[in-house]
């Protein structure tokens, strides 16, 4: 079958544009996850949209909205308790995000039976991308990357030194909120078509595949973005051509493709 007849398809074409949204976001944001070493909130916060999507099932109205409602008011609760609290914030998001996929389990056992809508964003789902969900996704990811290139230098300063970016005149908490509802958007984006269960490894794996290879901060975003839009159009392929889950697919060529980078890396090293 040919790429054309394949992405002829509406339903694909509607999945390709979401992912080549998601592909420029999630892995431009995840160079700066993973230099502040915050993959765990991007999970925690994936796991508790499980309340936002079970609220919109039960209420009638979009899940999509929900989750993103929800994933936003537990981003900015970490933030708040991380500053005025003594807790970690890996404890912080891990009470959070275990009470809010809690919270989920329990609405989602009132509702009774199938739920096919529920397992789309557990597991993600070409399928499951509507037209209204890729205008939601479009609509927001352009507005994410707009903020991104305008507070770049900004958020790679909080990146690398809070300290030195307060003394450079950033406004460290103001910047940081903007940073976590971001971060919070992306990651309920993304469910949709990886699932709540995957979405936060293409945070991750993108740059961290580019890190392995990239020789100044500039090559490390382009090389994140760029591993990002590959996975995910050689998994959206490839789970058409084998009838198998997109998100678990996408992920998989992520996780092939490191492991052969890996490798070419420690040889390299070892020399």
């Amino acid at each position: 079958m040919e790429l054309r007849e394949i992405f002829g398809l509406p339903f694909m074409q509607r999945a390709l544009l979401a992912g080549v949204a998601l592909g420029l976001v999630l892995p431009f944001l995840g160079v700066f996850v993973t230099l502040r070493r915050m993959s765990f909130f991007g999970d925690g916060i994936a796991h508790a949209t499980l309340a936002g999507v079970a609220i919109g099932l039960i209420a009638g109205f979009s899940p999509f909205i929900a989750a993103l409602g929800i994933g936003v008011l537990f981003g900015a609760a970490v933030f708040v308790l991380e500053r005025k609290t003594n807790i970690s914030s890996d404890a912080l998001i891990g009470v959070l995000f275990t009470g809010g996929l809690a919270l989920g389990v329990v609405l989602i056992s009132l509702q009774h039976g199938y739920q096919p809508e529920l397992l789309s964003f557990l597991f993600g789902s070409i399928l499951s991308v509507s037209s209204q969900d890729l205008a939601i996704i479009l609509v927001f990811s352009a507005a994410i990357l707009i903020l991104l290139q305008k507070f770049l230098r900004q958020f790679t300063l909080l990146a690398f030194d809070k300290d030195t970016a307060w003394l450079c005149g950033v406004r460290v908490e103001l910047l940081d909120l903007l940073f976590y509802v971001l971060l919070c958007v992306s990651i309920v984006l993304g469910v949709k078509l990886l699932g709540i269960i995957l979405v936060s490894a293409l945070l991750i794996i993108p740059p961290t595949v580019a890190k392995m290879l990239a020789p100044s901060f500039k090559t490390l975003i382009l090389g994140g973005v760029v591993a990002g839009e590959v996975f995910i159009v050689l998994g959206l392929i490839l789970s058409y051509l084998l009838d198998i889950p997109s998100g678990a697919t996408i992920i998989l060529v992520g996780i092939v493709v490191f492991l052969l980078v890996a490798t070419r890396h420690i040889f390299v090293i070892s020399r």
